[in-house]
């Protein structure tokens, strides 16, 4: 019973200090049309303090979607165009010699922001993708000897397209790995996509306004870490993890030689980050398995490494986890 009142005061409380979402997805939806799953994805990141990887044609609206959202807060913003000539310095800065002063000085690069959007991060080459490993895993940048924290809250949104072979180099599996969310962008619906046309045809979008801080960030990622985890749900998560590596053992003896390596512990972190945050957004004090389930795409599509038979019967990770999320019990 104890428990119960327990859960009833945690609800109520998510649900005050969970308002600010409506206010988030209203401003979003006020530049942004259809898209639900890109704007729901990148409140995630912004409450589980995790990084997201965007992946979809151009014209879907990733930039302008990162860009909405750094106005709505009050934060530094700054946006890093990759391209096959980019240098690590040009990313986290580097040391410049002042005449005035006669030694060398730190003169830091566009990564200090709150919100660094890396706009089609395939296209500048390993040395500079592995220039961000550092600042988004340790969130801190080294200068010559001097380390320099990066600000809180600090997100990378980065985006990247599929289409396009030439000239890109392929993110590695351990830079893939650092991102919460690998989120895949679709078209928008045929009504949506006439409302598209005739907003931008008749001009004259509202001006975004910033209606959070920082601070309020911070404060929600504290509460979104009361949310109560279950021991069935986190037995849950376990399992779906564990299923990527032994299929076998869950009844999925097929996907033994699809898979050349699964989810790592990361997986299992983020997979419970992420169903928090989203029992937040859906402004509910407790996890249960849908939210595991409405997630769990997004976090493992990028975390699960294909064999040459997979992709010699064009076998997805999409296929394979939702095969998993429909044999793994569910508490």
């Amino acid at each position: 019973m104890a428990e119960a009142i327990d859960i009833r005061e945690l609800n109520e409380r998510i649900e005050r200090h969970s308002a600010f979402v409506t206010n988030l997805v209203t401003g979003m939806n006020q530049q942004i049309i259809g898209q639900k799953h890109l704007i729901e994805s990148l409140l995630i990141g912004l409450l589980s303090d995790g990084h997201v990887l965007l992946e979809g044609v151009p014209g879907l609206a990733k930039t302008k979607a990162i860009k909405t959202l750094a106005s709505l807060i009050d934060a530094q913003f700054s946006r890093i165009q990759f391209t096959p000539d980019l240098l690590p310095a040009d990313i986290i800065g580097t040391m410049i010699y002042s005449q005035q002063d006669g030694k060398f000085v730190s003169k830091k690069g566009p990564v200090f922001a709150n919100f660094v959007l890396a706009d089609e991060i395939n296209r500048a080459p390993a040395k500079v993708q592995s220039a961000l490993l550092e600042a988004m895993q340790e969130r801190q940048v080294t200068l010559g000897n001097e380390t320099f924290l990066l600000p809180k809250p600090f997100l990378v949104l980065a985006t990247q397209n599929p289409i396009e072979q030439e000239g890109t180099y392929p993110l590695p599996e351990a830079q893939v790995d650092r991102f919460m969310l690998k989120v895949i962008i679709d078209y928008p619906k045929l009504e949506e996509e006439k409302l598209i046309i005739r907003q931008n045809i008749a001009g004259g979008k509202s001006e975004v306004r910033p209606i959070l801080r920082t601070q309020d960030i911070t404060e929600a990622r504290e509460i979104v870490r009361q949310v109560y985890l279950d021991e069935k749900i986190e037995q849950y998560i376990a399992d779906i993890v564990f299923a990527t590596r032994y299929p076998e053992k869950y009844g999925l003896k097929e996907l033994k030689d699809y898979i050349s390596f699964g989810g790592s512990p990361r997986a299992s972190i983020n997979l419970a980050l992420a169903s928090r945050a989203y029992a937040f957004i859906k402004r509910r004090g407790y996890v249960i398995p849908e939210d595991v389930r409405a997630v769990a795409h997004d976090v493992l599509r990028h975390r699960i490494g294909l064999s040459y038979e997979a992709e010699a019967s064009n076998v997805t990770s999409e296929e394979i986890i939702s095969k998993i999320l429909n044999s793994v019990e569910v508490p």
